[in-house]
């Protein structure tokens, strides 16, 4: 079956991140694009990555999301462009405010900018739960990410259809991704004791391979303008400790700075706008100008899609397999 990424160029950016190597694995495997180009800032994790995979098909452009210019020169002669790049350390965030503006929020404009005058087809930016209802820096900058990217659309209205379409993912915590506390837990375990910062805390979860199939899957689905929210379970901080180390002991330090005790993926105002689908959502812009569809949307007044209120948890059994699966420890 043709997927929407055979012979297709790709520009991925913020490539050589836990997201980017995983994405690049998997549709060189399952897929068959003519090329992936990997845009990054570090020479050596390029280098790395080069050796790793060793795949023709792969170019690596050095460049920096919040250069315009080495942008548009990476973009030239691609069909589909992932944003991944990103400053996503919230306490690093807090103590560089400009700096994750300058990446997190000018990249994005620099992203519209770049995509619409190459004339790209698709792009799909990476977002996150810490983007809705923002209690930190980092949270904040993916939320206005999220507006710039969706009403940038506005830029792209054609009247032959074809235009540059931009929309966003969505998702919460990622099994094996880099700052995720497995390896933190797992580390910590060694010791008997393992830090929590609050007992009644819940997260939702999935895998790096479920976040690259969901970003294609959404690739597939785009328009133009949506945030694209996958139906993913939840699971309690204190399964997490005990499916790590059963027999450790808790070191209860109470909420860090920035943090939330529950992740919210859709709140109450973005349901009235929300179309659900088997498994997933779709948030569609309230001023979508350049969007002719109408959506039915039926979601119940004050639908609020939170790790609390979820009706998908994950059992013991589950955990252990995710953590055991995706940890290279």
């Amino acid at each position: 079956m043709t997927s929407i990424l055979d012979g297709k160029n790709i520009l991925l950016t913020g490539g050589t991140g836990s997201f980017g190597q995983m994405f690049t694995r998997y549709v060189l495997t399952h897929h068959n694009p003519t090329s992936i180009r990997i845009y990054s800032r570090s020479e050596f994790l390029q280098y790395q990555m080069e050796q790793d995979f060793n795949d023709k098909r792969l170019r690596f452009f050095i460049g920096d999301i919040r250069d315009e210019r080495r942008l548009a020169r990476a973009m030239q002669g691609v069909d589909i462009v992932i944003h991944a790049a990103a400053l996503k350390h919230v306490p690093i965030c807090e103590y560089n405010p400009i700096e994750a503006v300058r990446t997190n929020i000018q990249g994005a404009t620099n992203l519209i900018n770049a995509s619409i005058n190459e004339g790209i087809e698709y792009v799909l930016a990476l977002s996150t739960d810490k983007a809705v209802h923002p209690v930190n820096l980092y949270g904040a900058t993916k939320m206005v990410m999220e507006k710039l990217l969706v009403q940038g659309n506005v830029y792209t209205r054609s009247n032959t259809g074809k235009r540059t379409k931009i929309s966003c993912v969505r998702y919460g915590n990622v099994v094996g991704s880099r700052g995720s506390v497995v390896p933190l837990f797992i580390e910590q375990a060694k010791s008997g004791t393992i830090t929590i910062t609050d007992e009644r805390m819940t997260r939702f979860w999935l895998t790096l391979e479920q976040g690259v199939q969901f970003v294609i899957q959404s690739l597939e689905r785009m328009k133009g303008g949506e945030i694209f929210i996958p139906k993913i379970p939840s699971m309690r901080v204190t399964d997490l400790a005990r499916a790590i180390a059963p027999d450790s002991t808790w070191n209860v330090i109470g909420m860090r700075p920035g943090e939330k005790l529950h992740e919210v993926l859709i709140t109450e105002d973005e349901a009235r706008h929300t179309v659900e689908y088997d498994t997933h959502y779709e948030i569609i812009p309230e001023l979508s100008l350049w969007r002719t569809d109408d959506c039915t949307f039926s979601l119940p007044e004050g639908f609020r899609y939170s790790s609390d209120n979820n009706t998908a948890w994950l059992s013991d059994a589950s955990l252990r397999e995710m953590i055991f699966q995706n940890n290279e420890s």
